[in-house]
C-alpha cells in the first residue's frame, strides 16, 4: 500500500503478513480522497478511523495534515504497527487506540468531522455501525460517516444516508450529519 497525497505522498508501507487485515485498495482510496478533497479542508478536520487495521486510511488523513486522527482497532499487532509507522513518518497528529469498536463508541466523548469505518466484510454487526456512531454523537454537524463494505448491506434507507460509491468490489456508503443536529 502507498500514501497517495500530502507530506508523505508516494511512501510505500509494507504491513507484516501476520496482520489479519484487508487494506482498502489504492484505487478505491484515491477515488474516495478525490471526493473528500471537494468537501473538506483536511488541515482543519478531526478524523476517527474505526477498524483501522494497517492504518492505511489513517496515514492518508495524517499525511494530508488532518488536525487529529484517531485509529481504533482491537488487534494489538495492528495498533503496534500503526504506532511504529506513525513514528517513522513523524505523524504527530495520529494516535492509535486499542479497543473494541462498539465499546470505544460508548466511552468516546469527542466529535469528528469524518468517521471512517472499514470492518471485515463478514462482520456480523456491520449494519449497526451507522446507528451506533450517530447514537454516540460522534459526527459533527455536516460531518460524514463513511462505511466501507462489500455488496451487502444496503444502507439507503438510513435517514442520514447521503450516497454510495462503488470501486470494483469496494463500496463506500456515505452518511452526512444534518447541519442543524
Amino acid at each position: 500500500m502507498r500514501i497517495i497525497g500530502g507530506k508523505n505522498q508516494r511512501r510505500q508501507i509494507i504491513a507484516p503478513s501476520k496482520l489479519p487485515v484487508r487494506p482498502t485498495t489504492d484505487m478505491a482510496k484515491e477515488a474516495l480522497f478525490n471526493i473528500l478533497n471537494n468537501h473538506f479542508d483536511f488541515e482543519s478536520i478531526r478524523v476517527l478511523d474505526l477498524f483501522a487495521g494497517t492504518g492505511n486510511i489513517s496515514y492518508e488523513f495524517a499525511s494530508r495534515g488532518a488536525e487529529e486522527v484517531i485509529a481504533v482497532d482491537i488487534n494489538n499487532h495492528c495498533i503496534q504497527f500503526i504506532k511504529k509507522t506513525a513514528d517513522q513518518l513523524a505523524m504527530e497528529n495520529l494516535r492509535a487506540v486499542r479497543a473494541e469498536t462498539f465499546n470505544f463508541l460508548g466511552f468516546c466523548k469527542v466529535d469528528f468531522d469524518i468517521v471512517f469505518a472499514d470492518p471485515p466484510y463478514d462482520f456480523d454487526a456491520i449494519a449497526q455501525i451507522p446507528e451506533k456512531v450517530f447514537s454516540a454523537a460522534l459526527v459533527k454537524p455536516s460531518g460524514w460517516l463513511i462505511v466501507e463494505h462489500g455488496e451487502k448491506p444496503v444502507f439507503e434507507s438510513h435517514p442520514f444516508f447521503y450516497e454510495k460509491r462503488r470501486y470494483g468490489k469496494v463500496h463506500f456508503s456515505i452518511f452526512k450529519m444534518p447541519e442543524n443536529q
